[in-house]
């Protein structure tokens, strides 16, 4: 199987990891559902990934937690390295939106790419402010603080830049996880990411309750993961809407009714 996409139609890639497959199914439907255009959805599955010969980066588990063989820190995903594989996936063409897969979607994703489609810009983001404690997060990983925390949960990426030539399968493979999520494979980090209204990553606990999301961002988990509550009114409201999105998505047999979908 050839993952390898033409970009001829906005795509989006969504991290992928079975844990979360309610997760991923849940934020594929609330992008379908209110873009005005159809958009290709693909999940980055890093089985489908390692057998292809793209990601061969190796980790160690320790109890619940993955550590990276390259710089001995801790991950908390299956996607936490392959979204850096979305050039070479895209074929170099294009644009791509990489998302992570603890998202609902309200806003229309084709506003998000007609925003980028004129601009120079090699990857835009979400400018946050984010410096949560080093702690405990979603089902029990590590959350580890550093500079652009969450910049690259949510990108798009202008797959014809030539900046993004430092993204190659070898350097997705052997670089540090710093180097590639504080963005260093750009000459000057910041100065060359374009900056996307916080609305379209509004994070839970950080970004302001009265602002109007776009894209909702569950930073700590969500309701798919056991004993997982929301902490506070703002959060629960935007869980309420998911849980039922996810219902129906179990009506329809999308996903499997292991569990039920409620928050009190």
């Amino acid at each position: 199987m050839n993952m390898k996409i033409r970009n001829d139609m906005d795509t989006v890639y969504i991290g992928y990891d079975p844990r979360e497959h309610a997760a991923y199914e849940v934020l594929k439907f609330s992008i379908e559902i209110r873009a005005k255009n159809p958009v290709r959805i693909v999940p980055l599955k890093k089985e489908a990934l390692i057998k292809n010969g793209m990601f061969r980066r190796k980790s160690n588990k320790i109890g619940n937690q993955q550590y990276d063989e390259i710089d001995g820190r801790p991950f908390s995903t299956d996607f936490s390295f392959t979204r850096f594989l979305i050039p070479h996936l895209s074929l170099y063409t294009g644009l791509s939106l990489y998302m992570d897969c603890d998202m609902y979607c309200y806003g229309d994703i084709t506003e998000l790419f007609d925003m980028c489609r004129e601009s120079y810009y090699p990857v835009w983001a979400v400018h946050h402010k984010y410096a949560p404690d080093k702690g405990i997060k979603m089902d029990g990983q590590a959350q580890e603080p550093y500079n652009m925390k969450n910049w690259s949960s949510l990108m798009m990426f202008n797959n014809e830049h030539h900046y993004l030539d430092k993204l190659s399968i070898d350097a997705v493979n052997t670089e540090k996880g710093r180097w590639l999520h504080t963005f260093k494979w750009l000459p000057d980090e910041e100065a060359d990411i374009g900056q996307i209204p916080e609305e379209w990553n509004w994070l839970d606990g950080h970004s302001p309750e009265a602002m109007k999301p776009k894209i909702v961002h569950f930073t700590t988990g969500g309701p798919w993961f056991a004993k997982w509550k929301p902490r506070g009114t703002t959060e629960g409201k935007y869980a309420v809407k998911w849980c039922e999105d996810a219902r129906w998505l179990q009506m329809k047999g999308i996903i499997p009714r292991e569990k039920d979908y409620l928050i009190q």
